[in-house]
Formats: C-alpha cells, structure tokens, sequence
C-alpha cells in the first residue's frame, strides 16, 4: 500500500494543474493555524475570522515575553478557539522555570495541549534542549495536558543532522512514536511549511515503512507576496520544495501576483482522492497575515469570514 501511496503522490502532482481541480473543502474542515503574539494584536476578533474550536498555534520566539504568550492564549480560549503554546526547550533555564510556565498556562489561560520544540537557537539557555527531554519530565501530564505536537521534518533539518542525512530526525520520531505509545498522551508530528506535496507524502510513506504511525499536520504557507515566501523559507530552513518558489520567481508574470497554496492542496488533494487521508491536518502559516489566510481558507469551504 505504501508504494500505492507515492504512485499515486506523483500523479497527484503531474494532475494538480489539470482543469479538474479536487474540491479542497474537505481537508480544510479542520485546520489549524499559527499566530504570535504581536500579530495577534492585530486581530480585533479571532471568532469573526476562525471557526469556533480552531487549534491556534502560538509561537515562542527569544524576545518574546512570557507575559504576552500567556495573554495569547488567554484571550484565544476566551474567543472560543484552542490554543497551543510553542514551549521551547532552549529557551527554558530548569525544571522549575518549566513547571512555572506549564502551570500559567494551564491556570491562566485554560491550556491543554502543546507544541514541544527545540528551538532555533544553537546554545541553549538552561537545561534542556530537546522537545524529548519536556516531554520525559511528566509535567505536562501531571498538570492535565492530554496532547503534545512534536516537530516532523520531511525534508530533513540541518540544524539536526549534517548534510543531507536524516538518522537523527528518523530516530527522533521514533521515539515521539513510542513515547505515544507508551502513555496517554494524544501526539501528532507537525512539518514545517513547503510548497511540494512528493517530498511529504514520501516522508510519511518512508515513516510508516520504519513503524512510525503518528497522525502527520502538514504545515502549509498562507497566503502572501512571493517576496515575503521566499525570505520566510530561508529563515526557517525550507528544503528542497523552497524551489517551486524559486521558479515562480523566475517567471516575470508569477512574480507579480501573491503565492496561494491552490497548487499544492490540489496535490494533496488528488493523493487523497486515490488512496484515501494520509494526511491528518493542515496547519497554516499565514505569513501574509492571518486574515488573508482565514480568507483563502473560507473561500474553500463553507466556512463564513466577517474580514
């Protein structure tokens, strides 16, 4: 079957063009969206322009401060969506730090769920420095988190593993495997955004092939300026997709218009059609802003946006 899966992955992709494009409502029914703090503050209403009960990533970066992801959240579960806070292991001192913000969290702003991450710094600032070393405390069990979201990598992480090899992050989710195995608690891999279905839909054929079955959220780029796409995947290490970006740029008259994720939900699309969900959920970045995304979204679905 998991040859199935990539045969049928390529041919997704060679058809994504085609005029009988897939209908996307189905996969976008339930999606989950990314947002950080200062962009947050630019939302007059999350339940104007996100349906009720939508997982709302929010993401920690070094200068943000803990204040401000506890506010996030606070205000998301107050709007009726559900947020799940970044927690980064580099950028936690020690236990007690961890315990500190895992208890605000969930006291102040009703949290459940998480993301554990590693985090993009080089030297960490504590004691930590993996999302397995979170998880392996007990803390988020003991104070009610019943689903953690770890980090998947399709196209592989350099920051983790030197060239072009992927030991590292394959036995990393191996261990995110057992450890769902092993509890209670509810666990998903999420990629990072690209612009490619192959390379993901292999990963995922090659992960159940090695006996990892977690349920996949890819990470899909909203809608923006082609630009801002291009910047945004260099930061944050894109692999080998970022050159469907690169092409458009090259064509004059693609170079004009915004980046939409038509294409590569198309390929999804297809890939789904012909074997069935192998993928769990798509999460947005909305890179070119959260309303925009919550447009394109509404606009491939039955879903209502007020923005």
């Amino acid at each position: 079957m998991l040859r199935l899966i990539k045969g049928f992955a390529k041919s997704a992709l060679r058809t994504a063009d085609s005029p009988e494009d897939t209908d996307l409502g189905p996969m976008l029914e339930n999606f989950s969206i990314e947002v950080m703090p200062r962009t947050a503050q630019k939302v007059e209403d999350f339940a104007a322009i996100l349906p009720q009960g939508t997982r709302v990533y929010i993401a920690h970066l070094p200068d943000v401060e803990m204040d401000d992801m506890v506010a996030t959240a606070r205000r998301l579960t107050d709007a009726g969506m559900v947020p799940m806070p970044h927690i980064t292991a580099r950028l936690i001192a020690d236990r007690a730090d961890l315990e500190a913000r895992v208890g605000r969290y969930a006291d102040e702003a009703g949290v459940k769920q998480a993301l554990l991450l590693a985090g993009g710094i080089s030297d960490p600032r504590g004691d930590y420095h993996s999302s397995m070393q979170l998880a392996e405390t007990g803390i988020f069990d003991a104070r009610g988190f019943k689903r953690l979201h770890f980090a998947g990598h399709p196209e592989g992480n350099r920051d983790i593993d030197a060239r072009d090899e992927t030991r590292l992050v394959d036995e990393a989710a191996k261990w995110k495997h057992d450890f769902a195995e092993r509890t209670d608690t509810e666990v998903a891999l999420v990629t990072q955004f690209a612009f490619e279905a192959q390379p993901v839909l292999d990963w995922i054929a090659r992960m159940r092939e090695a006996g990892v079955a977690l349920p996949v959220h890819v990470g899909i780029a909203g809608p923006a300026k082609l630009q801002t796409l291009i910047r945004f995947a260099v930061e944050c290490g894109v692999g080998p997709s970022v050159g469907v970006l690169k092409k458009r740029a090259a064509d004059v008259t693609k170079l004009v218009k915004p980046y939409e994720p038509d294409e590569v939900m198309q390929a999804f699309a297809h890939a789904r059609a012909a074997e069935g969900q192998v993928v769990e959920q798509f999460h947005f970045f909305p890179l070119g802003g959260i309303e925009t995304c919550a447009r394109w979204i509404a606009s491939h679905t039955n879903q209502k946006s007020n923005t």
